[in-house]
């Protein structure tokens, strides 16, 4: 049986999905409001679900350690959900990770590495100490249950809060693949002729170790090479997706206008609605295009996008 005193995360309602707009008669994108997520962003979700399966296999009980490698927000969202089912959390993260989430993550009780040499070093030296000491590793960047989670969860509340019950495409940047993979899928599954969109970032310095919104590198010879991190999107065949390139700038500039609507987002929504309104223009003013803004701007005050804010300060 799941943990339940004190428990609250099985609760929470869907997040809105908010069709948003520039301003003018610009044609609208529906945006899944993730960033309304207990901790935060939509890891909520794959944190939960990852864990939950693991308890209901017995592969975890309480009292037992979980681990993960992340550059921060899927981190954040396994030491909330750790917090809540009893289990201690120990997440590996790159060193250049912001002070803002190593805080987030010691303050639901989790313990924190940081590690020197990239994420596929933080990778690796969080499979081999889990591997050497017991622990449970959420493995998010190979786990099928990242991608189950939102085929079965996200996917199918947008179907229900959408207008017509129906997506033509959707839109979402790579870290893991999980999101956009994950709701590709439920769309398929329930008859949509969906396409499926990868916002790429042209300028990969913009979310440094923030793999998690950005695993992928924009090639002009191969576009969308991965880092080799994703193994969920690096092994996925899919005939009906299309890779966009996005300017640094234009993540900056559509993040700070979602922030002028009242959406209290981090860049990687400037992303996928910069890139959803490149997929609308393609496909023209009648699709029905979605994306998803992942995260809170609270873990990114240290970030580029608030530079400005803080030399003004």
């Amino acid at each position: 049986m799941l943990p339940e005193i004190n428990s609250y995360l099985h609760q929470i309602r869907t997040t809105p999905l908010v069709e948003v707009s520039l301003g003018g008669n610009k044609p609208g994108i529906w945006c899944k409001l993730e960033y309304l997520n207990p901790s935060g962003s939509t890891k909520d979700r794959i944190a939960r679900h990852i864990l939950e399966k693991a308890w209901r296999r017995g592969h975890i009980r309480s009292g037992d350690t979980v681990a993960e490698a992340s550059s921060g927000s899927t981190s954040i969202a396994f030491a909330l959900a750790c917090s809540q089912m009893g289990l201690q959390f120990v997440a590996f993260i790159p060193d250049s990770a912001t002070s803002e989430r190593e805080l987030i993550i010691k303050a639901y009780g989790g313990e924190v590495k940081r590690i020197s040499g990239g994420m596929p070093e933080v990778l690796r030296i969080a499979r081999e100490t889990s591997e050497d000491r017991g622990w449970f590793l959420g493995r998010q960047f190979s786990n099928a249950d990242n991608t189950e989670a939102h085929r079965l969860n996200t996917g199918p509340e947008i179907l229900e809060q959408i207008p017509g019950g129906t997506v033509d495409a959707i839109v979402s940047g790579v870290g893991t693949g999980g999101t956009l993979r994950g709701l590709y899928e439920a769309f398929s599954s329930a008859g949509c002729a969906i396409t499926a969109h990868a916002a790429i970032p042209r300028d990969v310095a913009l979310f440094g170790s923030n793999v998690e919104c950005c695993s992928l590198r924009f090639s002009s010879d191969v576009p969308g090479v991965a880092d080799g991190l994703s193994e969920i999107y690096e092994e996925w065949q899919c005939d009906d997706l299309r890779e966009w390139e996005i300017s640094g700038q234009d993540c900056l500039d559509l993040t700070r206008q979602l922030w002028a609507l009242g959406f209290p987002v981090g860049p990687s929504s400037g992303l996928n609605f910069a890139a959803a309104l490149k997929v609308l223009d393609h496909l023209g003013p009648d699709a029905v295009v979605a994306t998803v803004f992942p995260d809170r701007m609270e873990r990114y005050f240290s970030h580029k996008v608030f530079e400005e804010i803080r030399r003004h300060s």
